[in-house]
């Protein structure tokens, strides 16, 4: 059979996806007899609101080439795909939509705007599943999942439940992390940080026996007009004859005490620091530790409010200026360093400074208490589960970040005040849950919420491939509530992949017009072609960075591997070969060279199990490229090769190189002159 001249990946790839689609071979249950040990993916969830970015492709690259390998070593191989409401992240995509429609959220009743969202998100859904088959995704769609779909939401409500009867639950009024455009509380994974030159003022807080002064100072002088006292650390010996005694609030008149605190850097300002225990997080513990007031003086709007009147109304802006000013007038501003250096709280959508303020009606979540049950807490259960090496991180340096990172770990807020979400259940006040919550749960929700049998045949999971970003956001969550509600870990391995980035290694941007389209690029090289350049030289928890030069270099390989097949078909004409038994014998080059392959087969398998498919695809690449074809089928010319070594050779490559480039793969498999043991490349029998 003779291949055509060229190989045209628009007309090969939607056909391949068809006939995988029908074989029927991305649901486990109906793989060949040899597939017996199970191996399990559960996908991470994309948004469903909006189409698939070059991330996007990346992760389902590196998904699909594990599932494809370990389909083909004669496992049970599920990779269960999903979708993600993404609760927060799409409440601002469809702001934004409003906004251009002269609309406002704030404006649509409640059931109408949950409606409009449904469907936006259930139709932006139907989209993303068909740009994950055009990707090659050889997941299992019968099994696919929706974050809102009601047996997931089951799930979630028996977790909350559950929690709820072990005492890690509480509701109260505390502190939050609030974003005034967007109108909602965030954890605090979902706050960006970014370093800034602020003025820091020094601000004289005059003794009550009007004996001198107390210099205090901040970067925030608005929210001093809800300070409740002044702290010192007691080791701080310039302080030592000054705890206990009364200081008059500037510009308010009130009376506040100055206590002692082991919170307070000694080296920050002068050492004395105000404490405003409703818009601090810091300065909220140690209030609840002295029993300080919280007096609440930003309103969620963003406004001043429970101050003196020419202050009330005011922005936080305007109301920084004006108390500037009065000190000023008064003589109560010292100095003002205009070059300090800080770190701002930011909303991570809008970009916005977050105001810490009171909220009532709080749901929270104990990261460190024990269970009522007494077991280990949700943090030290997860902490062990890595210690025990439970979990491994790929890479290895992760877990050394992932428990520093846990040792600081406070309780979760985990109730929002967005329309689009998952309710939580008894909360008067209409609020969602935090979209991590659910999610958190995902890989055993998905496996208890599919087919009957499901949980028990693969949880835990054997692999979690996600980005290190959301390491914390994600990666953590999944791991202690999994722990929690199924007394196993979620995974046994986490393989964390970098961003990806431009040739120059500049984050990709629509402003800086760097940004590659996935589709856009599928589309002029093919699948293929942007599969190798997302894999070659992408070393895990590390950035990748690409171009559509290095796209358009593995294009031209797919073409390299369709016009080496072409060669050799024409030359074995529509000859059936054995593969596996010669009809002739075989010299000693051809023996060498076949234990040469061989060689290269056991050396990329290696790789492939310790999961380093950078190092394994380039050596696929090489031997195809450098042996296979400017040495062998030179050799094959000059009748130094026999036929049967050259169509071994080719056959076994393509299954070496099918779970990185499977639609050319697949194609001329379909072709080959041999004699097939299965009716897809896909299931074939990874080369010993």
């Amino acid at each position: 059979m003779e291949l055509p001249s060229q190989y045209n990946a628009k007309e090969v790839e939607d056909k391949i996806y068809q006939l995988w689609e029908k074989s029927g071979f991305f649901n486990p249950d109906n793989l060949p007899t040899r597939h017996k040990k199970p191996f399990c993916i559960i996908m991470p969830p994309p948004n469903s609101n909006g189409s698939l970015h070059i991330g996007h492709a990346l992760f389902v690259t590196l998904e699909d080439v594990m599932t494809r390998y370990q389909r083909m070593q004669g496992k049970k191989a599920l990779w269960l795909p999903g979708a993600d409401h993404a609760g927060f992240e799409t409440q601002v995509v469809y702001d934004k939509k409003l906004e251009k429609e002269g609309r406002n959220r704030f404006q649509i009743p409640k059931d109408q705007l949950y409606q409009e969202i449904l469907e936006f998100t259930l139709a932006n859904k139907k989209v993303m599943e068909r740009q994950l088959k055009k990707l090659g995704a050889s997941c299992d769609w019968s099994r696919e999942k929706f974050t809102l779909d009601e047996n997931i939401i089951k799930v979630v409500y028996e977790t909350f439940e559950k929690l709820k009867k072990d005492e890690l639950v509480y509701k109260g009024k505390r502190i939050v992390n609030w974003c005034v455009k967007h109108q909602t509380s965030l954890s605090e994974l979902e706050l960006k940080y970014e370093d800034r030159t602020s003025p820091l003022y020094y601000i004289k807080y005059p003794f009550s026996d009007k004996n001198g002064f107390l210099i205090v100072a901040t970067t925030r002088p608005e929210t001093m007009l809800g300070d409740t006292a002044v702290a010192v650390n007691p080791k701080d010996e310039k302080y030592k004859g000054l705890i206990g005694r009364k200081i008059i609030l500037p510009l308010t008149g009130r009376e506040i005490e100055i206590i002692s605190d082991d919170a307070i850097d000694k080296e920050f300002g002068t050492g004395a620091v105000k404490v405003t225990p409703a818009h601090d997080m810091v300065d909220f513990e140690i209030g609840q530790k002295h029993k300080l007031e919280t007096i609440q003086i930003i309103s969620n709007r963003g406004k001043i409010i429970n101050s003196p009147e020419k202050y009330n109304g005011l922005n936080v802006e305007e109301a920084r200026k004006k108390i500037v000013e009065d000190l000023q007038a008064e003589g109560l501003l010292e100095k003002v360093d205009s070059d300090y250096k800080n770190r701002v709280s930011l909303c991570y959508k809008c970009a916005r400074v977050i105001e810490p303020m009171p909220l009532d009606n709080q749901w929270f979540v104990r990261m460190t208490a024990k269970p009522k049950s007494g077991k280990l807490s949700l943090r030290d259960s997860a902490v062990k589960a890595v210690k025990d090496k439970k979990i491994v991180f790929v890479p290895k340096r992760m877990e050394k970040i992932f428990l520093h990172w846990m040792k600081n770990l406070r309780d979760w807020n985990i109730s929002r005040q967005i329309t689009w979400g998952i309710p939580i259940p008894g909360d008067e006040n209409g609020q969602v849950f935090d979209t991590w919550f659910s999610s958190g749960q995902w890989p055993f929700a998905t496996l208890k919420s599919t087919k009957k049998g499901d949980f028990e045949k693969f949880y835990p999971t054997d692999v979690m491939e996600t980005g290190w970003d959301i390491l914390f956001f994600w990666v953590a969550r999944m791991t202690m509530l999994g722990i929690y509600a199924t007394g196993e870990v979620p995974f046994k391995n986490v393989y964390l992949h970098g961003l990806v980035r431009d040739k120059d290694k500049q984050k990709m941007s629509k402003s800086k017009g760097n940004v590659i389209d996935p589709l856009g690029v599928m589309d002029i090289y093919g699948t293929d072609a942007l599969r190798m350049a997302l894999v070659v030289g992408n070393t895990p928890g590390n950035d990748l960075a690409i171009s559509e030069e290095k796209i358009k270099g593995y294009r031209n390989f797919a073409t390299k591997i369709w016009n080496a097949s072409r060669f050799v078909m024409m030359q074995t004409g529509n000859s059936k070969f054995e593969i596996r038994n010669p009809k002739q014998t075989l010299n000693s080059k051809d023996k060498k060279l076949i234990k040469d392959f061989k060689k290269i087969a056991k050396e990329v398998t290696k790789e492939m199990d310790e999961f380093k498919f950078y190092v394994a695809s380039e050596k696929i690449y090489h031997y195809f490229w450098h042996t296979f074809c400017d040495k062998i089928i030179e050799d094959y010319k000059e009748k130094r090769v026999s036929q049967y070594v050259l169509l071994t050779l080719l056959s076994e490559s393509l299954k070496l190189l099918h779970p990185f480039m499977p639609f050319v793969t697949e194609e001329i498999y379909q072709q080959l002159p041999i004699k097939k043991k299965q009716k897809c490349l896909m299931v074939e029998s990874w080369p010993k």
